[in-house]
């Protein structure tokens, strides 16, 4: 019998709470944080392809990023364009991408990271929250 360790890093769900004591060599690169909100290149790059697609100018409009009640966690992400924010909306601007929060998603979604993941096994975003107690399978819900 060995007494050889094996040490496995993972990342934690989708919308996990996460508290890493530091933050590792390998840290996504973020264009920037804002108020507390960030939003890496990967995401940035994504969003700006998406717009230009959809035909959503960047220079009034932007991608609106929201919570609502729902979801088998209690609270669902939600993410769109629009073409103009809203009248309190926070707005945030990441290398020319604009980002629109209401107030009320605003006291879940601050210190929040927006990612976007490309892999075999899937694309989308990801939405890693330090606020989010517990999260669902599919990381699109969380409490």
């Amino acid at each position: 019998m060995s007494n050889n360790m094996v040490s496995i890093e993972s990342k934690p769900a989708e919308g996990a709470f996460a508290a890493p004591a530091q933050a590792p060599a390998t840290a996504i690169p973020t264009v920037g944080s804002a108020g507390g909100l960030q939003v890496t290149e990967r995401a940035v790059k994504k969003i700006r392809a998406a717009m230009a697609k959809e035909g959503v100018s960047p220079e009034e409009g932007g991608l609106r990023l929201g919570v609502m009640g729902g979801g088998c966690s209690g609270l669902s992400y939600s993410i769109k364009f629009d073409t103009r924010p809203r009248e309190r909306d926070r707005i945030y601007d990441f290398d020319g991408v604009r980002v629109f929060v209401d107030p009320k998603s605003f006291l879940y979604l601050h210190g929040m990271t927006l990612d976007y993941e490309e892999t075999l096994m899937r694309q989308g975003f990801n939405f890693i929250n330090p606020n989010s107690s517990r999260s669902c399978g599919c990381g699109s819900s969380f409490s």
